[in-house]
């Protein structure tokens, strides 16, 4: 193989500024929640609600998120902090690396829910203008793996294999499948197909916030087996294989029961704001401008002398019967 004829390894993860620590891993997290929040309150706008709702509500679903995904880390990695020899305050660096996306979703959801009940906001609403902006954020947050070294695929020598260069962790340097890099493109076309569908096929009531999840299984389940790190194994198979598997099922058990019990999208998406009710900067159209184009409407150019003639020929009639009015008395 060729010595450029491969994806090269950082040789640090984390920077200096003074005495604060930049690390990659952090980074592209915090570039994903961004990303998220954004493309989310684009796709909530375009919906009918109001401008800032999505991040109001990140506010509880991302904290919620990130102890999810650590959580479902530790208790699946168990070993790697609890074993002997292994220091169990490392479970809360999560820095290092170590964001399980299932109880990231999972505990995630909890958070946008509370949120969403605050607000008044029906969950599954909310859960389809973020789905393609949770994908793009596990496409950024990927990159943090590449960042840590970690989570690599099986020995390879395509010309785009990943360079490995550390032995810790029991790492042996090599070149890998970079596995990372093959789900954050997946993820990239998840939230394509996501917009794609919801824009063709009108998706409500969480069909696009499921679609997401079936498609993201269908890529975590053949990248996860191509994986080398330590893992818990049932069957002949990896836990994730067996969870990506179990709720892919779940997530089309939902599509097709879900569109037969409600078909169509919601109406109305947020209390207070009809469709049509934002204009592009997502405020709300004020009555005094609708009440303007129905007085054009009822009064065209061509009209408006008569308008005019009409409203002084009554003010004049009043006139003289105050006038009269006022004589007999």
């Amino acid at each position: 193989m060729e010595e450029l004829a491969y994806i090269p390894s950082p040789s640090r993860g984390v920077l200096y500024l003074g005495p604060i620590p930049l690390r990659g891993y952090a980074f592209c997290i915090i570039i994903g929640v961004f990303v998220a929040v954004w493309l989310g309150n684009k796709r909530w706008i375009a919906r009918g609600g109001r401008a800032g709702t999505v991040a109001d509500i990140a506010v509880w679903a991302v904290p919620f998120g990130l102890v999810g995904g650590r959580l479902y880390h530790v208790i699946t990695d168990y070993e790697l902090y609890f074993s002997q020899g292994r220091d169990w305050v490392d479970a809360f660096k999560v820095w290092q690396g170590g964001l399980g996306i299932w109880g990231a979703i999972a505990l995630g959801a909890l958070g946008a829910w509370i949120g969403c009940r605050r607000r008044g906001i029906p969950l599954p609403a909310y859960a389809d203008a973020v789905a393609p902006g949770i994908a793009l954020a596990q496409a950024c947050g990927r990159w943090g793996n590449w960042f840590n070294q970690e989570l690599y695929g099986k020995e390879t020598h395509v010309p785009w294999a990943l360079h490995i260069t550390s032995s810790t962790d029991g790492r042996v340097p090599g070149y890998y499948h970079p596995t990372f890099l093959y789900e954050s493109l997946w993820c990239i076309g998840v939230a394509v197909l996501v917009i794609w569908a919801d824009k063709r096929f009108k998706m409500g009531h969480g069909r696009a916030f499921a679609l997401y999840v079936a498609a993201y299984c269908l890529g975590r389940a053949w990248i996860e087996y191509m994986r080398v790190d330590d893992a818990h194994h049932f069957l002949g198979l990896r836990l994730n294989d067996w969870t990506a598997g179990i709720v892919f099922l779940l997530a089309v058990a939902y599509i097709v029961v879900s569109a037969k019990k409600r078909p169509g999208r919601e109406a109305v998406i947020e209390p207070g704001v009809t469709d049509g009710a934002t204009d592009a900067s997502g405020g709300e159209e004020s009555s005094a401008g609708e009440a303007d184009v129905e007085v054009k409407d009822e009064a065209p150019d061509g009209g408006k002398d008569e308008v005019k003639d009409k409203v002084k020929d009554e003010t004049e009639d009043e006139v003289k019967d105050d006038a009269e009015s006022a004589k007999k008395s």
